[in-house]
């Protein structure tokens, strides 16, 4: 009889799942011109572990679009998590977002709120680290109806995380993937981006921890796909 937990679910395409999404997104990778911009991502987190499965994060951020010359969006962001059994967790998070629209006939910041709900499973395989994550989201503009044509975003998330652990070694290579998956009205239920992040992050004794991370994201349209290339720096503090 064959034992369907989350973990084993999870185990049984540890790998499957990123060998699929590299090869799918790769194969768009190569076979279409973009669209491209350079972005950057500053944040700053706090954690706070109540307990052995419950802990939190405060975070806020702050996003730069067009080669870094003009505010895409900042947000505050409050989210926790609880170890349901081992080694999986489920996680909520609260978002609210000061979104600066540059396009169409209506421009500038614009307030929104998101929030989301998570799964993820996280285990070892020899000197590997590997967690799989799926997340549910769903985003609104505040003060805007729907007669007004505001419609709530809905989000599907899946995404894989990998990372190495060196002998001796702080600063370990961490690498995940992740594609999106939107359902709304008003447009076609699908699979309409990814990203691809490689980076590592360097732990510093009662300081605190920085990372530093390059994200590459591009959508799936079949002309002139929007690409971004994103710098990310991050900083973690301990409470």
């Amino acid at each position: 009889m064959h034992n369907y937990t989350p973990g084993n679910i999870f185990r049984r395409g540890k790998f499957e799942w990123c060998s699929i999404v590299l090869v799918c997104l790769m194969f768009n990778l190569g076979f279409s011109q973009t669209e491209s911009d350079i972005q950057s991502w500053s944040a700053i987190e706090l954690k706070y572990k109540l307990n052995k499965k419950i802990n939190f994060t405060l975070e806020g951020q702050w996003r730069l679009k067009e080669n870094i010359t003009i505010t895409d969006q900042y947000f505050m962001q409050l989210a926790g998590e609880y170890e349901l059994f081992k080694d999986f967790e489920i996680g909520l998070g609260l978002r609210y977002i000061r979104d600066n629209d540059t396009k169409g006939n209506i421009q500038g910041f614009e307030n929104h709120f998101r929030w989301h709900i998570d799964g993820s499973y996280a285990y070892k395989l020899k000197r590997f680290k590997v967690k799989h994550r799926i997340r549910y989201q769903n985003k609104d503009e505040l003060g805007i109806t729907i007669s007004e044509g505001d419609y709530i975003k809905h989000r599907l998330r899946f995404k894989s995380n990998l990372e190495y652990n060196f002998r001796k070694w702080k600063l370990d290579p961490k690498f995940s993937a992740e594609i999106f998956h939107r359902f709304e009205q008003g447009r076609k239920n699908e699979f309409y981006k990814y990203r691809l992040s490689i980076g590592t992050s360097y732990k510093m004794k009662q300081i605190g921890k920085l990372g530093l991370y390059y994200r590459f994201e591009k959508n799936f349209k079949r002309t002139l796909p929007e690409a971004f290339n994103i710098i990310e720096i991050k900083y973690t503090y301990e409470l």
